[in-house]
């Protein structure tokens, strides 16, 4: 998500500089490089040297002669992105005053007046948080194109964002904004179907590669609707859902105003008529199952035009018969193209998929493969190019008719 991005990271005297260097390391996790710079404050709250442990750099703490903040932060500095955090109401008010009197304020100024993307983590107590000079300075700081990560409120504290949340946002202020103005839908893991109050059918999907692409297209400027059975996110609106009606009503709901849909549930096949009461164990026991409603079937039932991105899973592990799966999908209900992969990857770190944009022709399947969040941006460029018309944009739309495929 931050591969090849140099972070200069400001650290400032809140006590929440104690979580630097972790942040710094789940920075350089996502591929980020990082150097970091200290106020005289935060020097007092952890010592210069793990943050240059951390980051494996020299920890800026004075501006030499060397003139450290435009080496950084300038024109042709090393920096693609300058994020304070923690960010305290100190520094937030002289930011936003330029006034640049420690190593942090001083590379902050240098940033904003060479267009060099700063983001900003607040952390501080709440009613400092609720000053409305430290309120108007933020928004001044917004108004000049700083990207704010909010706090969380908690224990009459402000608390400093997730390194998760912080990550995403250095992610979206270095990345093209392709998707901007686009509403994108996004469905992830599974759903569940009960039999009685306690037993359910599910299925193995963990959510993580739905999750990522609803990230990826956040960070590309989309605004994203997030429909799962699953926690909340910063980076999109999410609808929490169970079963397959559930989901099914929430995606048509969030479809009404959306630009695209990517599908990559997995929606159960069947459903249960759940008894009220737990089922006695120890006797032989048939349930009757039904088939749910296919979900992408509906949504192009209800919107000719969208765009829908499917998700396909097989578990012959044999190729063409992926390919040959994606394809019959995507004629049937007419797909901008679909994501195909093995099974087996369910739950894996690593993945590899298939992109398969047109029928036999191997020039129109693509091969991706790494971690969640790579697979993740391919699949939110793609998009990008299908919505701005490109190459993936010839979709054959239809009103598309029931089947027995899973959406994957």
């Amino acid at each position: 998500m931050l591969s090849g991005v140099n972070v200069a990271l400001g650290v400032t005297g809140s006590i929440a500089a104690v979580k630097t260097v972790e942040l710094a390391h789940e920075l350089r996790r996502h591929g980020a490089s990082v150097r970091a710079v200290m106020t005289p404050a935060a020097t007092r709250i952890i010592h210069p040297w793990a943050l240059s442990f951390a980051t494996d750099h020299e920890v800026v703490e004075e501006i030499t002669g060397d003139v450290e903040h435009v080496a950084l932060c300038g024109r042709d500095g090393w920096a693609d992105v300058f994020l304070v955090a923690p960010a305290t109401a100190n520094t937030a008010g002289k930011m936003a005053a330029a006034i640049d009197d420690t190593p942090v304020t001083t590379c902050a100024t240098t940033a904003l007046g060479a267009d060099v993307p700063v983001v900003l983590a607040p952390a501080m107590h709440e009613p400092m948080y609720d000053h409305p000079g430290v309120l108007e300075a933020l928004a001044t700081l917004e108004s000049w194109g700083v990207d704010l990560v909010d706090p969380r409120i908690e224990e009459g504290k402000a608390k400093i964002a997730s390194e998760e949340a912080i990550a995403t946002a250095l992610a979206r202020a270095t990345t093209p904004r392709t998707l901007a103005g686009r509403h994108v839908v996004v469905t992830a893991g599974a759903t569940t179907e009960y039999i009685d109050p306690i037993r359910i059918l599910t299925n193995r999907a963990s959510g993580r590669t739905g999750r990522a692409v609803a990230r990826a297209c956040y960070v590309r400027g989309a605004s994203v609707t997030l429909v799962h059975d699953g926690p909340d996110v910063e980076y999109a609106d999410v609808k929490r859902v169970e079963t397959a009606d559930e989901m099914l009503a929430a995606v048509s709901e969030a479809c009404v105003t959306a630009d695209a849909l990517v599908s990559a549930a997995a929606i159960s096949d069947f459903t249960a008529d759940a008894v009220e009461e737990k089922i006695r164990s120890g006797s032989p026991l048939s349930v009757e199952l039904e088939p749910t409603p296919k979900l992408i079937d509906s949504v192009r039932r209800d919107h000719p035009d969208l765009p829908i991105v499917g998700f396909k899973a097989e578990t012959s592990g044999d190729d063409a018969a992926m390919v040959r799966e994606a394809n019959r999908i995507r004629d049937r209900v007419g797909l901008a193209f679909v994501v195909a992969n093995d099974a087996s990857v369910m739950g894996e770190d690593d993945t590899r998929v298939l992109f398969v944009a047109g029928e036999d022709d191997p020039a129109d399947v693509e091969e991706a493969r790494g971690g969640k969040d790579v697979v993740a941006g391919r699949v939110a460029e793609r998009l990008a190019r299908v919505l701005d018309g490109g190459s993936d944009a010839d979709i054959e739309t239809g009103t598309g008719t029931e089947g027995d495929e899973p959406e994957r």
